[in-house]
């Protein structure tokens, strides 16, 4: 079943796994589950938020443990631990069967989520993500800028290093990325929750696996990303049977520089034809 469906956001907080999980509900329709990135609350996606709402999803988004309102977890897990404290919050709010859009880290959840709970995806959006070891990194000094989450406490040296990391429009105007969404100097993740977060991603793979999902799949790659280069999206969609592969215009934040264009692709996709 579909599940619950409301015409405006909601939200609540739901105790599943051991953590507290804020959790927020936007639109009517096919419910989306939305997993953002790292250390970024699920305010940060509200500019795209809406345009897919408008677009006919129900979009269902959380804080992950640690990030914004929700609580860490007790002790730090690795990327399978995650995915289930997902699956089980998709549960709790009703739902067994939901498309899944991960960004970012938040791909990488997406991609575990796909495997160990099939049942629970039924088509998956893979956006600025990567495979994890096996991919293409980003430039050290890049990367290292993300070993804190001190971009998301002092703005004054988000936007002195925007550029660098984010690509994009964040190279001539920082300030465009946070227009539609103050959240990210509000919603701040906590350093025991961005290091929780860095902990699951170290050393995790999907390679060996990408090949046995069967979920009809979209991976879209910007193609001014530092972070996750854009070979990392030819990648994915070369080692997922059934997986299409769109380059848009832009950083590794497209998501919020091109939140109209984006969701275009996104809901065509999401109501396009069952393959055969």
């Amino acid at each position: 079943m579909w599940g619950r469906s409301s015409d405006r956001t909601g939200i609540r907080f739901v105790d599943v796994d051991g953590v507290r999980l804020r959790t927020s509900v936007r639109g009517k329709g096919p419910p989306l589950l939305l997993i953002t990135g790292l250390g970024a609350s699920l305010d940060l996606a509200e500019p795209f938020e809406r345009e897919l709402a408008a677009r006919g999803s129900q979009v269902v988004s959380f804080d992950a443990p640690g990030v914004g309102e929700s609580t860490a977890y007790r002790l730090p897990r690795r990327m399978p631990g995650v995915a289930r404290t997902v699956a089980k919050l998709a549960g709790a709010l009703g739902y067994d069967r939901m498309d899944v859009l991960g960004v970012s880290l938040g791909g990488a959840v997406a991609q575990q989520l796909a495997r160990q709970s099939p049942e629970l995806v039924r088509r998956l959006v893979l956006a600025a993500t990567a495979a994890g070891l096996g991919g293409v990194p980003g430039s050290p000094r890049v990367l290292l800028a993300l070993a804190t989450p001190r971009r998301y406490y002092q703005p004054d040296y988000y936007r002195r290093i925007a550029g660098r990391i984010y690509g994009g429009q964040a190279r001539t105007d920082p300030d465009a990325l946070l227009r539609g969404s103050v959240a990210r100097f509000i919603e701040r993740p906590s350093l025991r929750g961005y290091l929780s977060q860095l902990y699951a991603i170290s050393g995790w793979t999907s390679m060996p696996w990408l090949h046995k999902l069967r979920q009809p799949t979209l991976v879209l790659g910007g193609d001014d990303d530092p972070i996750v280069p854009l070979v990392n999206g030819r990648i994915l969609a070369w080692r997922i049977p059934n997986a299409r592969f769109h380059v848009i215009r832009g950083g590794h934040l497209f998501l919020l520089e091109r939140p109209a264009e984006t969701a275009d692709l996104v809901a065509s996709f999401l109501n396009g034809p069952e393959p055969t």
